[in-house]
């Protein structure tokens, strides 16, 4: 089960991935739109609340098995087989376990609704339990095209029946079945999809093997996890489920876009990297590309949307979510910092170094606590402002461990971003004083969305920005190859 790496072959599957996640975030966003637009602020904090719950039961079913499927370097179908089985069980234990608990979870927030949408939504962790290993075979495999066509299918069809729910005043559960029937299509076009089948074989060999490795990724995406799902359940029971849907609203556009890019990074440099683990300069020149070039284009992405958070609220979700931008606006900061943080976290894992991971996950989530426990009675733009903070010095940590793996660290990192940095900051400037105009909201934002892009582009040609000029040869060695 072993595939050659070729430079072409990382570009097509990058492209792919590319637009698996921005058709499937494209679709996704016009369908929140439409149901921010029928739903209220408190029934979108109700499955944020839900959805907390199944999200770190998903750590369990997740385990880091399926990232060890595709970091080890020989795979066989007794790898493959054990890893399914055991993923379906565990899924089918962490149902039981939500059904039981959901009358607990709904008796303390004292609302009676939480039970059924609690047991109703939880069945994407049944479904996840039959597809995570196909998705693991795909990645592998680079054969991110598949990927594309299952998940832009499921997307569509669940945002059609999410959005007529909704219309038909279904309220909370237009927003459980979107996410039910989503994961289900996905889950059966995959299954379809990919040739592979498990075999009537269980080894707990193989399984102790990968869980060498992963266990120290489950641990670290369980620490990770439940800090950043705490707040929501902090946010609910010091506030109410409005506030959290304000607050879930302002991160989620950020989050669509940033998601996108930094799925499709995280899915091809992995193995990618893995493929070239013992090669720790090729290594580095790949990280460093991979952090210009993400930053180059997400940095004004960020400051761009952080600049035209008004009237994108007031024409997208109506004036009742005008609450949501100061919320959107800290949270492009927050997710601005990713494009640096996850192709470092990549290569850590890349190269089979899955203590460091939880080490710094352990270290991190701490300093992470102790800034959320002095933010919470600030208020919740402070705790939002906290998680800001604590990104910052979690870069500063992991970019320590990555300058002793390879040789490059948060100096030689932030000297390669300044340009794209200094560049969307005046961007993001120059866009946001148009806000001051007194022109209707589609003027103002379509004015600000030309500016912004001559602007940003203009910048990079006059201080000759090297991503740029990159970008430009890879889109024109992309469509030479398909030619």
């Amino acid at each position: 089960m072993k595939t050659e790496i070729t430079k072409s072959k990382v570009l097509y599957s990058m492209a792919w991935k590319l637009m698996e996640r921005g058709g499937a975030q494209l679709v996704q966003a016009a369908v929140q739109i439409l149901l921010a637009r029928f739903l209220m602020p408190e029934e979108y904090g109700l499955i944020v609340l839900v959805s907390t719950f199944i999200v770190i039961a998903n750590v369990f079913l997740e385990s880091g098995l399926n990232i060890a499927l595709i970091q080890k370097k020989n795979v066989d179908e007794a790898d493959f087989s054990s890893v399914f089985y055991l993923n379906l069980s565990i899924s089918v234990l962490l149902y039981i376990v939500l059904f039981v608990s959901a009358p607990y979870i709904a008796d303390f927030y004292n609302d009676e609704r939480i039970v059924s949408v609690a047991r109703v939504l939880s069945l994407t962790l049944f479904i996840g339990g039959f597809s995570l290993c196909q998705g693991a075979y795909l990645s592998r495999n680079m054969m991110f095209r598949e990927l594309f066509k299952s998940t832009l299918l499921g997307t569509v069809l669940a945002g059609i029946v999410g959005v007529l729910a909704a219309y038909m005043g279904l309220g909370v559960w237009a927003l459980v079945l979107n996410n039910l029937i989503k994961q289900l299509i996905v889950a059966i076009v995959i299954w379809f999809t990919v040739k592979w089948r498990p075999k009537l074989v269980f080894s707990v060999d193989k399984i102790k093997t990968l869980f060498s490795y992963s266990s120290k990724i489950m641990a670290s995406n369980m620490i990770y996890t439940f800090y950043e799902n705490i707040i929501n359940l902090i946010i609910v029971r010091a506030y109410n489920s409005a506030t959290l849907g304000f607050y879930n609203r302002g991160n989620n556009l950020p989050k669509l876009i940033m998601t996108n890019i930094n799925e499709s990074i995280q899915a091809v440099m992995l193995p990618t990297l893995s493929h070239y683990q013992e090669d720790i300069a090729k290594v580095k020149n790949m990280l460093k590309r991979t952090i210009l070039t993400s930053t180059f284009v997400i940095f004004p992405m960020m400051a761009g949307l952080a600049a035209v958070g008004e009237p994108v609220i007031r024409i997208l979700l109506t004036e009742k979510w005008m609450k949501a931008v100061p919320f959107l606006q800290i949270f492009c900061l927050y997710y601005a910092l990713w494009p640096v943080m996850t192709p470092n976290l990549q290569v850590i894992m890349a190269l089979g170094r899955s203590d460091i991971i939880l080490k710094r996950e352990i270290v991190s989530t701490t300093m992470g606590i102790m800034i959320l426990l002095v933010s919470v009675p600030r208020g919740v733009y402070a705790i939002a402002f906290g998680l800001v903070l604590s990104s910052l010095i979690d870069i500063l940590i992991v970019t320590r461990l990555v300058f002793k793996l390879t040789g490059y660290g948060h100096a030689e990192q932030f000297k390669d971003i300044l340009p794209s940095l200094m560049a969307s900051i005046a961007m993001g400037a120059v866009v946001y004083c148009i806000n001051f105009l007194d022109i209707a909201d589609w003027q103002k934002l379509m004015f600000q969305v030309v500016t912004g892009v001559t602007v940003y582009i203009g910048i990079a040609r006059i201080f000759r920005i090297e991503s740029l000029g990159y970008l430009i040869a890879t889109i024109k060695q992309l469509r030479g190859n398909r030619d």
